[in-house]
């Protein structure tokens, strides 16, 4: 199992072939499955410190979207939210899943809700963090880049490596370790690194969830919308919104957190998510 010592050196350790490419996954602990899906522009790492408290009492089933981390999409299959969510589909028979909870960050809220309600993947419970699913969701930087991408896929990989660096940078609310910062950069550095960035950024649209926003009212899974208190990328108040459409969601506010709350505060993240999946009955009324 992962732990803090580890964390700089964090790696999936298995590798699954999908209709779309090759994911890297792991799974850890041993009890109720739970399916942790990151968001953009993270990978698995962004778990790292939330896997080993989940794992004493669950099943935590971690991967890396198709095109982040170590895992590939095969050629000409854009990571867009609804491919992803057909992967996570795949990935639930694969791992031989019935019920499983599914935990969703940033564009990984999109996802799971749409593994769920469009390709119908049963769940038990679903948390949403930071979760980018009520569109429009881009922030103006992504836009930009959209609207620009050959200049993005041609910029020199030095200026491209700063830009991405300072972009990160405003992800979280406490300032990242250099150790750390490199990590969420490490995929995408160099020529490869800077076009599936790119990649992942063209394919990245709320068109993508218009049918899930759709859906919302149908959900019936105990749902947890969890949000970073200093959120820079989707404020605060999105959350109240995606927490109301949802009937009977839970809104709750981690403290001293960024976008990438599991990065700020972990520890509360992790205790969050605890007593939400270890909760018996239906979800109490806001």
């Amino acid at each position: 199992m992962p732990t803090h010592a580890q964390s700089e050196t964090w790696s999936l350790p298995h590798r699954v072939r999908v209709s779309d490419g090759q994911v890297a996954t792991g799974v850890f602990g041993e009890g109720p499955p739970v399916i942790l899906v990151h968001g953009t522009p993270a990978w698995s790492y962004l778990w790292r410190e939330i896997v080993p408290v989940l794992a004493r009492s669950h099943t935590v089933h971690v991967w890396d979207l198709l095109g982040f981390g170590d895992s590939r999409p095969r050629p000409g299959a854009a990571p867009t939210i609804a491919r992803q969510a057909r992967v996570l589909a795949e990935l639930t028979e694969y791992w031989g899943l019935e019920t499983p909870s599914l935990v969703g960050h940033d564009i990984g809220g999109g996802i799971v809700l749409r593994a769920h309600l469009i390709e119908h993947v049963p769940v038990r419970r679903i948390a949403l963090l930071d979760a980018a699913v009520l569109g429009p969701w881009n922030t103006p930087f992504t836009d930009h880049q959209q609207r620009h991408a050959t200049a993005y896929r041609t910029m020199p990989t030095d200026v491209f490596g700063d830009l991405i660096a300072t972009r990160l940078r405003t992800a979280t609310h406490h300032p990242m370790p250099v150790s750390t910062a490199n990590a969420y950069l490490a995929p995408w550095t160099g020529d490869d690194g800077r076009q599936r960035w790119m990649d992942q950024v063209v394919a990245v649209s709320s068109e993508d969830t218009r049918d899930v926003v759709a859906r919302l009212k149908h959900i019936v899974a105990p749902t947890l919308v969890l949000w970073g208190e200093q959120d820079q990328w989707l404020p605060p108040d999105t959350a109240d919104r995606l927490a109301a459409a949802i009937p009977g969601a839970r809104r709750q506010t981690i403290s001293a957190a960024g976008h990438f709350l599991p990065e700020d505060n972990p520890q509360d993240t992790a205790d969050a998510l605890l007593r939400f999946l270890d909760e018996r009955g239906p979800v109490e009324e806001r």
